[in-house]
């Protein structure tokens, strides 16, 4: 496998991460009682839980993607 293929891989994969993020952050804050609704329909949530596991889910979503796409990405960048 050539440098260039990781270069390619970790791209693609910080770009479609990057706006999964983007897109799901905005969405939440858009219309969060909405999907509220839509979950409180499957499962039996508070609201202050429902809020916490959003909160948790875009943390998490965040420290991942920073992790395992957006630092290989800088560092195949500086290599380069």
């Amino acid at each position: 496998m050539d440098i260039n293929h990781v270069f390619k891989f970790f791209q693609w994969c910080t770009i479609v991460n990057g706006v999964l993020l983007l897109f799901t952050t905005f969405v939440i804050m858009l219309i969060p009682n909405w999907i509220y609704r839509l979950h409180s329909r499957c499962f039996s949530l508070s609201r202050e839980n429902f809020d916490l596991i959003v909160y948790a889910y875009l943390g998490l979503f965040k420290l991942f993607f920073i992790f395992f796409n957006l630092v290989p990405y800088l560092v195949l960048v500086l290599m380069t």
